[in-house]
């Protein structure tokens, strides 16, 4: 075999694998209902998320997850430090405690890793005693007079 033969061969067996790899990564998504309630303690919420194959709505097992979170509002001044969430007892649950530095809407980052390497985003508001969708981001006020 020539030189520019084996160059061939490793080129399109060097595709082959990353494109084999990336079809596999792309193969499954996550998607992730996720439900917080106030512990007790000031700014400390379980959360119990349920991840989920988009588009089979079957459970995701064995994945590890991560739990973050930033405020939208301000995503470099409060950020909170990744947790490990525990697996929990349904198929596809894990169960995490978060710590929020103030009340308002948090964009929880769910990282996934193990037989899916995935991502998900979900915005919530969490108050005092209640945690749920998060409201509609506020305009400034305009500073143009009439």
């Amino acid at each position: 075999m020539t030189g520019a033969g084996r160059f061939q061969l490793f080129a399109a067996l060097a595709f082959a694998v990353c494109f084999a790899g990336a079809l596999h990564a792309a193969e499954v998504r996550a998607k992730a209902d996720v439900t917080c309630q106030p512990t007790g303690t000031p700014l400390q919420y379980d959360c119990t998320i349920r991840l989920l194959h988009a588009r089979t709505n079957e459970p995701l097992s064995d994945v590890a997850l991560t739990v973050g979170a930033n405020m939208p509002s301000m995503p470099l001044a409060h950020n909170v430090r990744p947790v490990k969430a525990t697996v929990g007892t349904a198929p596809g649950t894990h169960e995490a405690r978060i710590e929020l530095e103030m009340l308002g809407d948090w964009a929880l980052r769910l990282d996934l890793t193990g037989k899916v390497r995935d991502r998900v985003v979900k915005v919530l508001r969490f108050e005092r005693d209640s945690v749920g969708p998060a409201t509609a981001a506020a305009k400034p006020p305009s500073q143009h007079k009439h």
